[in-house]
């Protein structure tokens, strides 16, 4: 297995392991980090999940060029299959759109050195983003003679100001964890030694909160996004009745009451 998966009291640590080659992204890479997404998504003894890689020289550097340089067969016959199957005609980029596995709990990137190319479109689709102060990100695929292929134009524009995400695009320079930091790419720079403890105090903290609540929130921010005020409040709405009657909610309300800490069950 290239991408490691362990689990610490509902935090699931998903680790890509391919240090010679940057832990960059091959087929094989993405189909494992997709298997464990999905264990994400799907055990109930997992609230949140942290994303990094192997090593202090990358988190990812994105897709394996030396693999993906030619196509058993044209876009035009990969285009209209499945993920898997596309990817086995060269229509890999379909493996790091995360998106089709509707995962609604919170996944954390922990970005530890590169964070490059379809590595920062991962980074961009997880809720959080922590870096040590030796990553870099950048997406330079115009330098190469292509386009980043997984929305990451698209999340820059809405994670940075539009001009400093289409200076990054346009000339595929890198910038470095504090300028991240300073534009809101990331949400801290922390020294090496401390960024693993960082992002999974992170998760040990979002994963006590409520897990209904806490999916909620995540679904709700992915799709009110494009909304008008209204249209936002009307779905927002429809949210809170659902959590209403929970007994998770019962229970925060009496554990607040109780001054004591809340038991969330998920239920």
């Amino acid at each position: 297995m290239t991408v490691h998966f362990e689990i610490d009291a509902g935090v699931a640590l998903i680790t890509i392991d391919r240090p010679e080659a940057l832990n960059a992204l091959d087929v094989e890479a993405l189909r494992d980090l997709r298997a464990h997404l999905v264990e994400v998504r799907d055990r109930p003894d997992v609230r949140v999940g942290v994303l990094t890689g192997s090593g202090s020289r990358a988190f990812c550097a994105g897709a394996d060029l030396k693999g993906t340089r030619t196509s058993p067969a044209s876009y035009a016959e990969a285009l209209f299959r499945a993920p898997d199957a596309a990817a086995n005609l060269g229509l890999y980029i379909r493996l790091m759109d995360l998106t089709d596995l509707q995962c609604h709990k919170p996944l954390i990137a922990a970005i530890n050195g590169h964070c490059l190319g379809a590595g920062l479109e991962i980074a961009l689709q997880c809720d959080m983003r922590v870096a040590s102060t030796e990553a870099s990100f950048g997406l330079p695929e115009v330098r190469v003679g292509s386009i980043p292929a997984v929305s990451g134009l698209h999340r820059l524009l809405k994670a940075v100001p539009s001009a400093l995400a289409m200076q990054m695009v346009l000339t595929g320079e890198r910038i470095d964890a504090a300028e991240a930091a300073r534009i809101g790419l990331v949400s801290e720079a922390v020294a090496p030694s401390a960024l693993r403890d960082r992002a999974l105090g992170l998760a040990h903290k979002i994963g006590s909160n409520a897990p209904l609540a806490v999916q909620a929130v995540k679904k709700l921010s992915r799709q009110t996004a494009h909304l008008s005020e209204p249209d936002a409040q009307a779905m927002t709405e429809l949210y809170w009745g659902v959590l209403r009657d929970t007994a998770d909610r019962f229970e925060g309300r009496a554990a607040f009451g109780e001054k004591r800490p809340p038991r969330f069950t998920g239920q």
